[in-house]
């Protein structure tokens, strides 16, 4: 496998870890909505951290309209479509949809990015989705309003990837996701309710391990996953990665297993061996990348 398959498979992995922060946040009163605003604001400010000193932070006007579509349109887009389907349905029906991320990058990348459909991308697409299915649990209510979100959240997602690649052709990778996460934070507040979120962080009764638990969502499920996702997408293309990247619900699912003694299904053990199938079988050898 290519050295960007490998990062876009690490970076699914730190994105399964979202869940451990999203709980923990969870219990010092924050909704889902503040919790991704608190996930952005600390994630922008690591990568301002990272970028100034290294002079990855300038870019041009003229590609502000770029850089308002990764942050708003793909990343607060697909995060606020996301937690508004869990609001409308089962968090197992959201998470489907919002799996249907690949279906739309592979569309998207052909249309406006030239990629190549080929069946052995449809195969690993089709593996993947399904173990997706089968991991998250398929069934649940459905409403129309929450397809819509859905649908929505997954092609929020998908835009990153293509956004993402036009970016990529002129910018670093650092670049790139800083100011993506710039915008999104500063998006981000205006939805949030910030004065109870602020009240809420004045009102914790125990600052460290809020500290911690804000530190690791920004840096283990924000930072470090899209600049692995980013620099293999540039590697190995937005379709691919896309794919590969469906092994976040997997690892989310260990983790659950591990950390909080969830169940695994037998349906779920199927899912999580037909995404691991995809993974292979999309990393084989193969004329065109």
């Amino acid at each position: 496998m290519k050295k960007g398959g490998w990062l876009v498979l690490l970076a699914g992995c730190f994105w399964g870890s979202m869940g451990l922060f999203v709980r923990g946040l969870g219990e010092y009163g924050f909704d889902s909505v503040q919790v991704a605003a608190l996930r952005m604001t600390v994630a922008a400010a690591l990568f301002l951290i990272l970028m100034v000193p290294r002079k990855k932070a300038k870019i041009s006007l003229k590609d502000l309209p770029l850089f308002l579509g990764l942050g708003l349109c793909s990343v607060l887009f697909f995060t606020v479509c996301y937690f508004l389907a869990i609001q409308a349905m089962s968090m197992s029906t959201a998470a489907i949809l919002l799996y249907t991320s690949p279906v739309w990058v592979m569309i998207l990348s052909v249309a406006f990015l030239g990629e190549k459909i080929t069946l052995r991308k449809l195969a690993a697409l089709v593996l993947a989705f399904g173990g997706c299915v089968l991991v998250s649990g398929p069934g649940g209510t459905v409403t129309f309003q929450g397809i819509l979100f859905g649908l929505g959240s997954g092609i929020g997602y998908a835009l990153y990837s293509i956004l993402g690649t036009v970016a990529l052709r002129k910018y670093s990778t650092l670049t790139v996701t800083g100011w993506t996460f710039l915008v999104a934070a500063a998006g981000s507040w205006v939805v949030c309710r910030p004065g109870e979120m602020l009240c809420l962080l004045g009102a914790a009764p125990q600052k460290a391990p809020l500290a911690a638990l804000l530190l690791g969502a920004g840096l283990i499920s924000a930072v470090i996953p899209y600049l692995c996702y980013t620099r293999g997408m540039e590697e190995i293309g937005a379709g691919r990665a896309a794919i590969l990247a469906t092994v976040e619900p997997l690892m989310a699912t260990l983790l659950g297993w591990l950390v909080y003694h969830e169940s695994i299904t037998f349906l779920g053990a199927w899912g999580i061996l037909a995404i691991l199938g995809a993974v292979v079988l999309l990393n084989q050898k193969e004329k065109e990348s």
